[in-house]
């Protein structure tokens, strides 16, 4: 194990923590929230400290990594940036325990959503701030580990080849900088984006900054206690709907348009997920729900946001959860199963039963009717996907029986977390306690927010690794 290459790797995530804290104490004195600056400055000098001792312990390594360690660099990642993220919660006036301050944190950085917090309205503005904060950075880092991480070829569980075509290999610290560059712009590009989206659709400053920061991440968290204070006249409804679909679509998409690229070529996934965002959401426009809020419904489901202006019966709360399954694109912040895999797996089933019905018809192989080839090896990765999102619901529902919710709210927050999606009434749990949960689910979901993030896969991976050697 390259310790200190690992070391320098893990520094430099720290930084951008230290910068958010800076933030933080520049807003907290410009807006006289004295109470709550010192929290920020300790966060800032612990984050730059460690940040500093991990950078210089592994300044002078070789700096390459193999995957495995790049997937312990990860879970490292989210352990130790969720310990500085929930820094601001412990040291903050609101008495929160370190374990409810960590599962907040860990909630933000998966962009999942889940909050100890009962009343959001009377927190101090600058913790509302780090709480979205906190889901941005997520979605920058994932987007991170997404392109230059989980493109690697040896191990394509994420299969992120299907809809990327560029240079995802660490070959080079220049294309490392480079590529984390593009990446970067093109984020602050989004989130700039949706932000005056918001902004003039008449919602106010400070909510449509923290509103945008947790869109363009898929996140839940919001600076209300509820998204019908926010989102209230159909432009409103509309420029969130437009959200929602820039983060469940391909993160390259808009990049495309600008390049002036063929975008029908090389976004197909995309132009299928529209198309089956159109069919589900026909599926319940019978509902007697305003047209807008049901579509809102859907893409908020697909994108793993979990964001929602409606209250809805249990039988079509399951419906929105089986949606939340599905998941987006493939180069997204998105969590689930994810629809191409689904869609690899029901082609390849059709196929078979049409080389059962006619045994000499040619199969097309090909991916979204494109060049691509569907190989065995996806196929493979794909069904493993699908049995490993099960197991991991299995586990985590058993676990959070025992802690006396119920079956039914259990079943369907295990969903929630391994899909990294946030409560609200579309699932009919909008009600979540849950500071009041025992330690041991408060754990567990904190573990299964993270797997949901990197995969059951990466888990199976570093434990063969450390566990389980020749």
């Amino acid at each position: 194990m390259n310790l200190k290459s690992i070391s320098y790797y893990l520094g430099l995530f720290c930084f951008p923590i230290s910068i958010l804290s800076f933030i933080n104490i520049l807003y907290s004195s410009y807006f006289d929230y004295f109470l709550s600056i010192n929290s920020y400055i300790t966060t800032l000098i612990i984050s730059s400290t460690i940040g500093f001792i991990l950078f210089f312990f592994g300044k002078k390594s070789l700096r390459r990594i193999n995957f495995l360690e790049q997937i312990f660099l990860i879970l490292l990642v989210y352990l130790l940036v969720g310990f500085l993220i929930s820094l601001p919660f412990y040291l903050s006036n609101y008495q929160v325990t370190f374990t409810n301050s960590f599962f907040e944190a860990i909630s933000g950085l998966t962009s999942t959503g889940f909050s100890i917090f009962g009343n959001i309205k009377y927190l101090d503005p600058t913790l509302i701030l780090w709480r979205s904060s906190s889901q941005w950075i997520g979605g920058l880092y994932f987007l991170f580990f997404l392109i230059i991480i989980f493109s690697n070829k040896q191990f394509s569980f994420k299969m992120n080849e299907l809809t990327y075509s560029g240079d995802g290999g660490i070959n080079s610290e220049n294309n490392i900088r480079n590529l984390l560059f593009r990446i970067f712009i093109l984020y602050i590009i989004l989130s700039f984006l949706i932000f005056i989206l918001l902004n003039i659709s008449g919602i106010r400053m400070y909510n449509s900054l923290n509103l945008s920061m947790s869109l363009v991440s898929t996140g839940g968290f919001l600076p209300t206690d509820s998204l019908n204070t926010i989102i209230r006249s159909n432009l409103q409804k509309l420029v969130l709907i437009i959200s929602l679909l820039i983060s469940m679509l391909n993160f390259f998409l808009i990049f495309n348009i600008f390049q002036k690229k063929i975008i029908i070529r090389e976004h197909k996934e995309d132009f299928y997920l529209i198309v089956l965002s159109i069919v589900l959401i026909l599926l319940v426009s019978f509902n007697n729900f305003d047209g807008l809020e049901i579509i809102i419904s859907v893409l908020s489901s697909l994108s793993n946001s979990g964001l929602a202006l409606i209250n809805v019966d249990n039988n079509l709360s399951l419906y929105f959860i089986l949606i939340t399954i599905i998941g987006g694109s493939l180069i997204s912040n998105t969590s689930g199963i994810k629809f191409t895999r689904i869609y690899i797996l029901l082609k390849t089933a059709s196929s078979e039963i049409n080389k059962l019905i006619s045994p000499n018809s040619v199969i097309n192989k090909n991916i979204f009717s494109s060049e691509k080839k569907i190989t065995d090896e996806n196929i493979k990765i794909s069904f493993l996907v699908f049995i490993s999102f099960f197991v991991s619901l299995f586990i985590l529902s058993s676990i959070l029986i025992v802690d006396n919710i119920g079956f039914e709210k259990s079943f369907k927050l295990s969903i929630l977390t391994i899909t990294n999606t946030t409560t609200s009434g579309m699932f009919a749990i909008e009600q979540m306690n849950f500071e009041n949960l025992q330690i041991s689910s408060k754990l567990s979901l904190i573990m299964f927010m993270i797997i949901g993030k990197i995969e059951l896969i990466s888990a199976f991976l570093l434990v063969k690794k450390f566990f389980l050697k020749d």
